[in-house]
């Protein structure tokens, strides 16, 4: 789907001419009386019409038969009925003019069971022959506060205000918790769209729509799968082009979270560091919790955005000042020093002989006066070494505190004329009172932030994707191909699964793409070893080398330190015996390389998200300390140079102790070379494993590679 068909169709399906409930029922405690209910009580401002074939009246209105029987065209059927029945009721809908159509029903792919996935398989198949924009199945309706329409059950009090947040999420207990938080701290949302298993319309298409709708600022979506990569990132990208943060709760960082995906969407849920590599790229800011959404959003409504995570502090409690900084680290939160102007000023209108640094722990001595308070917020947001200002204070929770309350509106004020945000932060997470909402909404141009980790987290990451926006446009060069991709195509097309190549088969395909590897040889008898080893110098290596031999080192497959001719005749001798017993191809003699740090540089393609590319410390680094970082796979200098200070092995680059720098413009070159075969494989590619690779003071080489090549899981296997 385009753009612009998503666009088009979203808008059929908030902005309904006419509603028609189908499965009418005033059942008490059923979900339709719930639903008619709200687009009463909410002024929807078009014609309800429920439909019932039992039923003459219901609500105290004309209830109608069927669609046919309906005073004009049904526009935006909410669907009431049994599963059974779901498909037939969308081709009645569609055949009388329907536009769009919510489906609450559930019964289609939350489990397994045959009978699910097939009515599943054949919603699918009714929503692309009718062409409906369909929400749902399995969901809790939608609410429009811009449009008014309201088809969602829920019959708990709410506000309905055109607000500037829309959430999208496929859980609708979620959606509407979300909705109801945000509200409590004094945000409005002018969308809430359950979307339950999207059968129909996804999540992309309703970003798509959110990204150019005129009332909506920020988009937050809770999300168990991705439906349609692609579409999605395209969204992404078009709400980060309009200037609107998509912040998502993403399920899917543990195994348990996956299974509950599966079990509640029928869908899988891919790896959280794949959705941040891609989806990251994109644009779209995942978050770990629905209470870091909240927070996120405290900040992106009401501030303007920081120009990076240099972060200026005012405490009146040592003991916040010593919290923020236990968090910031994490966070990717750094305090940097005072200016000297900022300490002497500080010093001076504080009237102390020195100041603890920054946070500022300035006791009470800022609480003297207003003027005092302000003048001190003023000072830090005036120092160049700080893009946001922080300050511990909460929303008063009764009258009775006007001081601090005209403190409040004076910093409100300051902030208004400010280009740096300004946020307070609270020592704990808390509700707020009728009294605290009515003060909050006087100061639109401060954020409230509660509790420290929390909202440490949220300035991070703020502050990641206002960096994100000034990135410049990647520069990748195009280059063609060359012929070993069309063997590898080739191979990867007429194959059952996932197919490993070689080590010899990998490093051809690598070099082909300008990764260096050692001097090497593969053979098949001792001579031809002897004889490879002097032409190579010893010491060298010996490998076992097959498709089947994925795993060398494991099955004793790697011999090292080989010196002399007899050291490689015995080596060769129980290797052949490997290589025997696996069907593989030869002994591989192969320069033994020293000196320098070992890294691996890695592609996969996550079944959700698709192609992203890795780096991380070799040996028991990358297991131990999971010193690994991921990125997007269209990579340039500028990406590459970004994804290697991910890691902590960007200190070993740049000489630790003394030790001589290692070749950065190597591994950045062998970072886009293996992207860009990642990026050619496309389909064709499971996974590119160069492990290791040894990075020196001058170059850097593959020693072992591995490239699985995805396969057609359809092709016979030759017998």
């Amino acid at each position: 789907m385009t753009a612009k068909d998503s666009i088009r169709k979203v808008e059929a399906l908030l902005n309904a001419r006419n509603v028609v409930l189908v499965g009418a029922s005033d059942r008490q405690g059923s979900w339709p009386p719930r639903s008619w209910r709200n687009l009463q009580r909410f002024s929807y401002p078009g014609p309800v019409y429920p439909v019932n074939p039992s039923r003459d009246e219901i609500f105290g209105v004309r209830c109608y038969p069927d669609l046919a029987a309906l005073p004009e065209k049904p526009d935006h059927l909410l669907v009431m009925v049994p599963a059974r029945v779901v498909c037939q009721t969308l081709r009645d809908g569609a055949a009388a003019g329907a536009r769009s159509a919510t489906v609450i029903t559930a019964g289609f792919s939350e489990s397994s069971d045959p009978a699910s996935l097939a009515r599943a398989a054949e919603l699918a198949a009714t929503i692309e022959e009718t062409g409906l924009a369909v929400s749902g199945p399995n969901c809790l309706g939608n609410f429009g506060g811009v449009t008014r329409m309201v088809t969602m059950p829920d019959d708990r009090p709410q506000r309905c205000e055109a607000g500037s947040i829309a959430i999208v999420g496929q859980s609708g207990g979620l959606v509407m918790a979300l909705k109801r938080t945000l509200e409590e701290r004094g945000m409005d949302c002018g969308f809430a769209v359950t979307s339950g298993n999207e059968a129909g319309l996804t999540t992309a298409d309703y970003i798509h729509y959110f990204a150019q709708e005129p009332h909506t600022r920020l988009i937050i979506s809770y999300l168990e799968s991705v439906r349609d990569p692609e579409n999605f990132l395209a969204a992404c990208q078009a709400a980060k082009r309009a200037g609107k943060p998509v912040i998502v709760v993403k399920l899917g960082s543990s195994d348990e979270g996956r299974e509950a995906a599966m079990a509640h969407t029928g869908a899988l849920a891919g790896s959280v560091a794949a959705f941040d590599a891609i989806a990251g790229d994109a644009g779209a800011i995942r978050v770990r919790t629905l209470d870091d959404a909240i927070e996120a959003a405290e900040f992106f409504v009401h501030v303007p955005l920081p120009k990076g995570p240099r972060i200026g502090a005012i405490t009146v409690s040592g003991g916040l000042r010593g919290l923020l900084l236990d968090t910031a680290a994490a966070n990717g939160i750094d305090f940097p020093p005072l200016s000297k102007k900022t300490d002497a000023a500080l010093r001076k209108l504080l009237g102390v002989g020195s100041i603890l640094g920054n946070p500022l722990d300035s006791g009470f001595a800022a609480l003297t006066s207003k003027e005092i308070y302000v003048k001190c917020i003023e000072i830090m947001l005036a120092d160049p070494n700080f893009d946001a200002v922080l300050v511990q204070e909460e929303l008063t929770r009764a009258p009775g505190t006007e001081r601090k309350e005209e403190n409040l509106r004076a910093v409100n004020e300051l902030a208004g004329r400010a280009k740096k945000p300004v946020g307070f932060v609270t020592m704990l997470s808390h509700s707020l009172t009728d009294h605290s909402r009515a003060l909050r909404a006087t100061l639109p141009h401060l954020a409230f932030l509660q509790e420290p980790d929390k909202a440490l987290r949220a300035v991070g990451n703020v502050a990641r994707y206002a960096t994100g926006l000034k990135a410049k446009q990647r520069r990748v060069r195009r280059v063609d191909p060359p012929p070993a991709l069309n063997r590898a195509l080739s191979r990867a097309e007429n194959s059952a699964g996932p197919t490993p190549l070689s080590e010899v088969e990998s490093k051809k395909l690598l070099r082909a793409y300008g990764v260096r590897t050692p001097k090497e040889k593969l053979v098949r008898t001792a001579a031809d070893a002897v004889n490879a080893a002097k032409s190579i110098g010893y010491p060298v290596a010996l490998k076992a080398v097959g498709s089947a031999l994925t795993h060398k080192t494991e099955m004793g497959g790697v011999l090292l330190n080989n010196r002399t001719a007899a050291d490689v005749r015995k080596g060769f001798a129980s290797l052949d015996r490997i290589v025997g017993e696996h069907g593989g191809d030869g002994v591989l003699v192969a320069q033994q390389v020293s000196g320098g740090v070992e890294l691996v540089i890695g592609a996969s393609r996550d079944p959700e998200m698709g192609t992203f590319v890795m780096l991380g410390s070799g040996g028991v680094a990358l297991e131990l300390y999971r010193d690994v970082a991921f990125a997007a796979p269209v990579l340039d200098e500028a990406s590459a140079e970004a994804l290697i200070a991910k890691t902590k092995a960007a200190t070993l680059i740049d000489g630790f102790r003394g030790a001589e720098p290692l070749d950065r413009k190597a591994l950045i070159g062998a970072l886009i070379s293996v992207s860009r075969l990642a990026l050619d494989l496309g389909d064709a590619l499971d996974s590119i494993d160069v492990n290791p690779f040894l990075l020196r003071p001058r170059g850097g080489l593959a020693l072992d590679a591995l490239v699985v090549l995805a396969g057609d899981r359809d092709a016979v296997t030759p017998a």
